[in-house]
C-alpha cells in the first residue's frame, strides 16, 4: 500500500497566523486541514518598530493551538516561515525564545525577497500560461511584486507597505476621506518608484494578485459583476467605501467583519500598483505562500533551491571551485569524525560546504580583506531559498574563516547557538587551513578526535616536524580558538 504522508506549511503573517496541511498524491496536493487566526501582528508594532507585549501573547497564543494540531508530525514534515513584522521588530529574539518554549517547530525568518520567490512558486504550480506573469501580493506589512515565466522567477521584491501599515498611517482611527485616500495612494506610489522602470522593461503578459486583501477586493467585485480587478472596478470600490465616514461603519457585500479595519490601506496600495505599473485587468489565484512553501517540503530530498543559489552566486564570482571542492571534501572528512560527538547534522555540513564555495567571492573587491569582503557580499546579496539566520551564519563563517575572531561581531540568538557555531567555524578555519597550499598532494591526512570542546588533531608520524610552517600556523590557531573556547591540540 502506498505511503501519503501528511506535510504542514505554517505562515506568521502581520496579519493572520495560517497553518495548512496536505498530502501530495500522483503529483498533486490534498489539502487536509486549514486554520486561519486573526493576530494583528503589524498593529502591534511601534514607531520604533518594537512588538508589544499583547501582540506577541496573541501570536503565542495561536502558536500553541497550531502546535496541538501538529504534535504527531516529523520536524521535517513541517515548515514555518515568519515574514514582514517579525523580520523587522527588533525584539525579534525575545519572541523566539517565548515561542521555543510552547511550539516545538523552529520557525524561520524570511526575507522579502524569500517570501516573493515562494509565492510565485505557489502561483506558478497552479496557473499556468505561456509568457511573462507578474505577481502581486499584498500582506499586511509589505507587497510582493513577481515577474516570472513557467516555474522561474525573473524579478523579485518586496516594499514595505500593507493593508495594515498604511491603514494604521492615513486611515488612523478607521477615518475614511478622499484625502486620505490620495496621500496614501501617493505614498505607496513613491514606495514603488525605484521598481516601476525595470518592472515595466521586462514586462508581462497576465496579471495575478493573491491573498487577503486582493481575495477581500475580488469578492466585493464580484458582487458587482466582475470577475477581474480593473483600475475602473478599484475606484468604484473606494467610492463605496467612502460612502461610509469610518471602517467600523462599512457595510460592503462580500467583505468580512475582519477585513474592515485594513481593507482602505489594502486598496490604497493596489491602486498604487495600478498605476505606476498601468496594469489593464488583474486575475485573483488561490494560491500563495503556503502553497509554495507545501511544493519546497515535498522536492526538498529531490532538489534544494539552496544548492542552485550557492552556485550561481560561485559561478558569478568566478571563484576557484577546485580549491573550494578540496575544502569540502576535507570537510566531510571532519563530519564523518565529529558528527557525534559533536551532535552536528546534515545541515551543519551543507552549511560549511557552501561557506567553502563562496568564501572567496571578495576577490572580485580586493584579496587585502578577503574574509571581510566575501562575508559583505554573501549577507548582502539575495540568497533563495535561505532564511535570514542561514544567511547570517554562512556570511559569519566567512568574516571569520581566517584571522582575528571578533567576538563582539557575533550576534547570535542564544548561548546553545553560540556553542554550535564555534564549533562550526573551528572545523572550516582548520579545512582552509589544511588547503591552503591548493595542491591536493599537499593535503595532509587527519584524525579528528573530540571531548566536549576540546579539538585533537592527529597527523601522520613525524609529518609536523617536516612541515614547521603548518606547526607555526597551528599554533596561531590554537590562540585564535580560545575567543570560541574551543581548545585545540594537535600530535
Amino acid at each position: 500500500m502506498t505511503e501519503y504522508p501528511s506535510i504542514a506549511a505554517v505562515d506568521l503573517g502581520s496579519n493572520s497566523f495560517h497553518l495548512l496541511v496536505a498530502r501530495e498524491v500522483d503529483g498533486s496536493f490534498q489539502v487536509l486541514h486549514k486554520e486561519k487566526q486573526r493576530v494583528n501582528l503589524a498593529a502591534g508594532l511601534n514607531a520604533d518598530m518594537t512588538l508589544s507585549v499583547a501582540a506577541m501573547e496573541r501570536a503565542l497564543a495561536v502558536l500553541k493551538q497550531f502546535a496541538a494540531t501538529l504534535q504527531n508530525f516529523p520536524h521535517s514534515h513541517v515548515q514555518v516561515v515568519a515574514t514582514y513584522t517579525l523580520r523587522n521588530c527588533k525584539n525579534i529574539q525575545q519572541f523566539l525564545v517565548k515561542a521555543k518554549a510552547c511550539f516545538p517547530f523552529k520557525i524561520n525568518v524570511i526575507s522579502g525577497q524569500e517570501e516573493a520567490r515562494l509565492i510565485y512558486q505557489g502561483v506558478a504550480n497552479y496557473e499556468h500560461s505561456d509568457g511573462n506573469r507578474l505577481v502581486i501580493d499584498i500582506g499586511g506589512g509589505s507587497t510582493e511584486l513577481i515577474i516570472g515565466e513557467h516555474f522561474t522567477h525573473k524579478l523579485l521584491t518586496s516594499r514595505n507597505m500593507g493593508c495594515v501599515n498604511i491603514s494604521k498611517q492615513f486611515f488612523a482611527n478607521g477615518r475614511l476621506s478622499e484625502k486620505r485616500f490620495i496621500k496614501a495612494q501617493i505614498r505607496a506610489e513613491q514606495l514603488l518608484e525605484p521598481i516601476t522602470a525595470s518592472y515595466k522593461k521586462m514586462g508581462w503578459q497576465r496579471c495575478y494578485g493573491t491573498s487577503g486583501t486582493i481575495k477581500a477586493l475580488h469578492a466585493i467585485a464580484v458582487q458587482f459583476g466582475y470577475n477581474t480587478l480593473t483600475y475602473e472596478v478599484l475606484i468604484k470600490i473606494k467610492a463605496l467605501i467612502l460612502e461610509s465616514k469610518s471602517c467600523d461603519t462599512l457595510l460592503i457585500e462580500g467583505l468580512s467583519e475582519e477585513r474592515k479595519s485594513s481593507i482602505a490601506g489594502g486598496l490604497a496600495v493596489l491602486l498604487a500598483v495600478f498605476a505606476q505599473l498601468n496594469i489593464h485587468e488583474l486575475h485573483y489565484c488561490d494560491h500563495a505562500l503556503r502553497d509554495g512553501l507545501l511544493h519546497e517540503i515535498s522536492q526538498n530530498d529531490e532538489f534544494d533551491i539552496r544548492t542552485r543559489t550557492i552556485q550561481t552566486l560561485s559561478e558569478h564570482y568566478n571563484v576557484d571551485t577546485q580549491h573550494s571542492a578540496s575544502i569540502c571534501h576535507t570537510l566531510k572528512q571532519f563530519y564523518q569524525q565529529l558528527s557525534a560527538n559533536w551532535s552536528l547534522k546534515k545541515l551543519d555540513l551543507q552549511l560549511l560546504c557552501w561557506a567553502a564555495q563562496l568564501h572567496e567571492v571578495g576577490l572580485v573587491i580586493n584579496s587585502s580583506g578577503l574574509h571581510r569582503h566575501s562575508a559583505y557580499i554573501v549577507s548582502n546579496s539575495q540568497l533563495p531559498g535561505f532564511t535570514q539566520e542561514q544567511q547570517q551564519v554562512l556570511s559569519y563563517l566567512i568574516r571569520f574563516y581566517r584571522k582575528k575572531i571578533k567576538m563582539s561581531e557575533l550576534k547570535l540568538c542564544s548561548a546553545i547557538e553560540m556553542v554550535k557555531f564555534s564549533r562550526l567555524l573551528s572545523l572550516f578555519r582548520l579545512a582552509v587551513l589544511l588547503n591552503a597550499k591548493r595542491q591536493d598532494t599537499l593535503i595532509p591526512e587527519v584524525k579528528l578526535s573530540s571531548y566536549a570542546d576540546t579539538l585533537l588533531v592527529e597527523f601522520n608520524s613525524g609529518w609536523l616536524k617536516e612541515h614547521t610552517l603548518m606547526a607555526a600556523d597551528l599554533a596561531q590557531e590554537q590562540h585564535h580558538l580560545k575567543k570560541l573556547n574551543i581548545s585545540l591540540s594537535y600530535t
